[in-house]
């Protein structure tokens, strides 16, 4: 009994990092009906920049976060206003193929600036440091991850519903011609929202880079679990996309207590599932 609770526990741990992934995806999409095919490619982007950011200044990775973040917030919007923006419209083809784009581009380019080798950011003691809880030891990274996961979900809830610019990316989602005609600037708009959506990103890349080795090459893996995060908790929902990403770490970390190849494939059915079951999620977005 005690160990199947430690699995949960480390389940919801690791589902913690799977919403921070999907996050953005969520808010591109919620926003935009955008769906960024390079959102895991620039997930591994953000592990690079901080690698680069930590090797260039001797920093402390926490201390690379609010950098990383300013940068990516600053492509996200630059991205958003001189290429996206002339992709949206009722054919969602265009901002899938320009994003599957970015993603071979970021692919590329990484392999050829940092080669192959696996790469990852240094934390010292915090990375193996853990608490016992009664029988359930709780690593503090990780602890420190979801904390993080769900300070940025409560804020992204607030933003949206308490604040001026929350109600114009409303707005701009529900109607954009409407919202046009009310005074707000889509095209700015859209790209504050592709940039909290990418400093976001990067906030996750970094995270990641502490928690795992990273590659080129990943960043399609870590799409895959943040899309099916966003699916599995409800398209729009940033709740929804927490509690989805904490169910696909659970269903993960059940899927390694049974056999260490089934880890994967666990979350995978319960995403299939859910699809099955309930395609709008679990926690869709109300009106």
């Amino acid at each position: 009994m005690v160990e199947w609770i430690n699995t949960a526990v480390q389940g919801v741990l690791l589902g913690g990092l799977y919403a921070l992934f999907a996050m953005g995806l969520s808010l591109a999409y919620g926003v935009m009906r955008l769906v960024n095919l390079a959102h895991g490619d620039f997930i591994v982007l953000a592990a690079y920049a901080a690698l680069g950011v930590i090797t260039l200044l001797g920093i402390h990775p926490f201390a690379a976060i609010p950098i990383v973040a300013v940068a990516a917030f600053v492509l996200g919007y630059g991205l958003q206003r001189s290429v996206l923006n002339r992709t949206l419209g009722r054919d969602i083809l265009p901002p899938l193929l320009v994003t599957f784009g970015f993603s071979i581009v970021i692919q590329n380019v990484l392999l050829e600036a940092f080669s192959a080798d696996n790469r990852s950011l240094k934390l010292g003691a915090l990375e193996t440091a853990s608490v016992a809880i009664g029988p359930v030891t709780i690593g503090w990274f990780p602890l420190i991850i979801f904390c993080a996961s769900l300070a940025i979900t409560a804020a992204l809830t607030a933003l949206f519903s308490h604040t001026r610019l929350g109600r114009a990316f409303r707005a701009a989602s529900d109607d954009r011609a409407a919202a046009t005609l009310m005074g707000i600037d889509d095209r700015h708009v859209y790209g504050l929202a592709m940039g909290i959506a990418l400093a976001l990103v990067g906030i996750a890349g970094v995270f990641l880079g502490i928690r795992s080795g990273f590659t080129p090459s990943v960043g399609p893996e870590y799409l895959l679990y943040a899309f099916e995060a966003v699916v599995i908790g409800g398209l729009g929902s940033f709740w929804g996309t927490f509690f989805g990403g904490v169910i696909l770490g659970i269903a993960q970390a059940i899927g390694f207590r049974f056999d260490p190849g089934w880890g994967i494939i666990a979350g995978h059915f319960v995403f299939l599932l859910v699809l099955i079951v309930k395609p709008s999620g679990l926690f869709p977005r109300t009106r």
